[in-house]
C-alpha cells in the first residue's frame, strides 16, 4: 500500500480555512489544478455519500465519493471512484487543526492507495506535490501567508 502525507501551516484561523475547503464541490474555488466540478444527482455537497465529478485543468476527469465530513473536527475523507491514475482503493483525508499560537491552522492531507510497485514512487510524489502541496500553497496565498 502506498501512502502520501503532506502538512503545512496556514496563517489564518481554522474556522476561516474550513469555510474555504469544506464544500466538497468547491475545489475549483481554491485548488489551481481543478477546472470545474459538480455533485452528481443534485445532492448536497456536504451529504456523506455524494459523488463529485470534476475535471482537471488538463481535461482529465476524476470522480470521488465523500466518506466523512466533520465541522467539529475539521476534516473530510473521500475515495476515488474513477481516475486516469493507475491506482485503486484510494482513500484520502484533509484535516485542519487549530494552532493556538498565532491563531493559525495546521493542515494535513494524506492518502493511501494500491498501485503497481513500479508506479508507487511517481504517484506518491505527484499526488503529494501537484495535489496536496499545490492546494496548501494556494490556500496560503489566499490567506496571505
Amino acid at each position: 500500500m502506498a501512502r502520501v502525507y503532506i502538512s503545512s501551516v496556514i496563517a489564518a484561523p481554522t474556522a476561516r480555512v474550513w469555510e474555504r475547503v469544506r464544500d466538497f464541490n468547491g475545489l475549483p474555488r481554491w485548488h489551481p489544478a481543478i477546472r470545474e466540478s459538480r455533485i452528481e444527482n443534485g445532492e448536497p455537497s456536504d451529504k456523506v455519500g455524494c459523488v463529485r465529478d470534476f475535471r482537471l485543468q488538463n481535461g482529465d476527469r476524476i470522480r470521488e465519493k465523500l466518506l466523512g465530513l466533520s465541522d467539529y473536527d475539521y476534516f473530510c475523507t473521500y475515495s476515488i471512484l474513477e481516475s486516469p491514475m493507475p491506482l485503486t482503493d484510494y482513500i484520502a483525508t484533509l484535516r485542519l487543526t487549530p494552532v493556538t499560537d498565532g491563531d493559525r491552522t495546521f493542515a494535513e492531507w494524506s492518502a493511501e492507495f494500491e498501485c503497481a510497485p513500479d508506479a508507487a514512487t511517481d504517484l506518491v510524489a505527484g499526488i503529494g506535490l501537484n495535489v496536496f502541496q499545490a492546494g496548501f500553497d494556494s490556500l496560503k496565498r489566499h490567506f496571505g501567508g
